[in-house]
């Protein structure tokens, strides 16, 4: 079938992306599903900073690529040997498909998927198939969701069944800054009630924690970023305290304030700087936990002795440790409950041809989460 979709041509254009487009928005032919493989029509799409890095060349990925990993959207129609679906169902979709027998799938730990990973890195549905195409060509897919076009194949094990009551704008949220940022609060973290917390980087995933972080009764929530139009809905949102990362004080300033720093602290932008922040104001004995994913060159040095007289923990977090079909079901109905008010999180709703000008809003730090509908 022909839809249209954004489709990224090369890498590293330089913004503003709405004078320079890398983004086009073409017609590419889609196959129809394969064996264990469905056919989605997608309903809203997030611009994240994922997307962003790979538009920038922070990560480099495979071109030509449709882009697009946070999305919801319906079934349309079922590959052969998916049995568990529906036309008509709703369903969000995870940016790292879950083979389910690899050695981390097999220890509960799908977000680490061998063959997952694999495919995500040469831009394939988990088969090692691709679907999309361009006259005659193959088009990449991007971490098995390519959720930027009107409508997606994707492997069974990078969706999730989700109540069709749920807004399908809010629900795409779930599938990358709400799994991603709550999750490094619960699973990654496991994040005691009445722990302190600050938050470093306040995007989509970012907010998504402290969100988490108040959600798990943190009895202190910090929320560290440049913007002070973040900081100000962080505040509405139920942090404590703030602090602009720009101050050169900001370290001692979380200090002071922490008496010696915070249980937890979780580095949410992606930057080697605000990691560096994350470890100074995690206390002795506390855990830094790491989120962002900066470029793949780019290094952090601690001091080991540090490390070790004062007992920390350092640790990655990718999907939030989660586990999606578990853990999705379980943060929309916090939602329900008013305990997770992701849709606090929706800057703005874009068209599929407004999308570079997204992505210069994200670029620019004016956004949080911004949602195509398409």
């Amino acid at each position: 079938m022909k839809i249209r979709g954004a489709v990224l041509n090369r890498m590293g254009v330089e913004p503003p992306y709405e004078r320079t487009k890398p983004l086009a928005i073409e017609q590419v032919e889609l196959d129809g599903p394969g064996p264990g493989e469905v056919l989605v029509k997608i309903a809203a799409a997030g611009l994240c900073h994922s997307d962003l890095s790979v538009i920038n060349g922070d990560r480099p990925r495979p071109t030509p690529m449709l882009l697009g990993h946070e999305a919801s959207g319906v079934v349309e129609e079922m590959g052969p040997g998916v049995d568990d679906l529906q036309k008509g169902d709703h369903v969000v979709m995870v940016f790292v498909p879950s083979c389910g027998h690899c050695p981390p799938c097999s220890e509960g730990r799908p977000a680490l998927c061998e063959p997952g990973a694999v495919a995500n890195t040469a831009g394939t549905l988990l088969s090692g198939a691709r679907r999309l195409h361009r006259n005659g060509a193959d088009v990449h897919h991007h971490l098995g969701v390519s959720g930027f076009a009107e409508y997606a194949t994707v492997s069974r094990r990078s969706l999730v069944k989700i109540d069709k009551e749920l807004p399908l704008d809010e629900a795409a949220l779930f599938g990358c800054a709400v799994l991603t940022g709550v999750g490094a609060v619960i699973n990654t973290a496991k994040m005691p009630a009445g722990a302190t917390a600050a938050v470093i980087g306040l995007g989509g995933v970012g907010l998504s924690s402290l969100l988490g972080a108040i959600a798990a009764g943190a009895r202190r929530v910090v929320a560290v970023d440049l913007s002070d139009d973040k900081l100000g809905l962080a505040r509405q949102l139920g942090a404590t305290d703030t602090f602009n990362a720009a101050s050169p004080e900001a370290a001692n300033e979380v200090r002071a304030a922490t008496n010696g720093g915070v249980d937890f602290a979780f580095e949410m932008a992606g930057s080697v700087r605000a990691m560096d922040l994350a470890y100074k104001i995690t206390r002795r004995g506390g855990t830094t936990v790491t989120a962002g994913l900066p470029p793949p060159t780019h290094t952090f040095a601690l001091p080991q002795v540090n490390l070790v007289a004062e007992e920390r923990t350092v640790k990655g977090s990718y999907i939030g440790t989660c586990v999606p079909t578990r853990d999705l079901p379980r943060y929309i109905e916090l939602y329900r409950r008013g305990k997770l008010p992701v849709d606090r999180l929706m800057s703005d709703h874009l068209k599929l041809n407004q999308i570079n000008l997204g992505f210069d809003r994200l670029h620019e730090g004016k956004a949080v989460r911004q949602v195509v509908l398409i």
